[in-house]
Parts: structure tokens; sequence; C-alpha cells
């Protein structure tokens, strides 16, 4: 936790630094998995790769993944070229209010 959240020790690699075709098959692995389950807007998977016979596998779909300094969706948008701030407001472009016809909450 004190590793994840707070210290700067733990090094996260992005990009990755695989082969690009395992790259490839990674985000193809991740895209299927994210339709799979219905997700829609942002989302941050979790992968793994073995090291015995370098397979990946998916270890989870975070639908809420954190926004920290420490976080990884910040930290792929500013690799891919964005900043916090423009990261923010293009979630906020995805986002959308699904209720459901009988949902009690009404906008004011």
């Amino acid at each position: 936790y004190q590793n994840k959240y707070f210290s700067n020790d733990t090094q996260y690699l992005c990009p990755s630094g695989l082969p690009l075709e395992q790259e490839k098959q990674i985000q193809q692995m991740v895209l299927e998995s994210y339709r799979a389950v219905g997700c829609r807007g942002w989302s941050r998977a979790d992968v793994m790769v073995r090291a015995s016979d370098n397979a990946p596998f998916l270890l989870e779909i975070n639908t809420s993944p954190g926004m920290t300094s420490h976080s990884l969706v910040p930290m792929s948008a500013k690799v891919a070229g964005m900043d916090y701030e423009n990261l923010c407001v293009a979630i906020l472009r995805m986002a959308s209010l699904d209720l459901h016809p009988t949902a009690d909450w009404k906008a004011s």
C-alpha cells in the first residue's frame, strides 16, 4: 500500500518495453474483455505476463481507476501526450448518466 500510493520506489514502465506483437495481443485481449463485461467510458486493465512462458493474462478491469499522482491512468495519458487537465476534460466528455426509468432521482 505504501509503495503503491505514497512511495516513489515502485517503477511503472510506460511504454511497457514489451515486443510490439505482444503489446498488440494484450491490447486485443483487454479490449475484448472490456466489451465482454459491458464497460463504457474509461477504465484501466491490469495484466500480468507469466515468466515461465511469457503468456499474458488479465487480472481485472478497473472501471473507476485512481487519479492521484501515483495512478496509472494519468501516467499513461501523459505518455500519450495528454496532460492531467485535458485527461479530466476528456473523461467528463465521455461521461453519461444512465438512470433506470423508475429511478426516483430527478435533476434540479
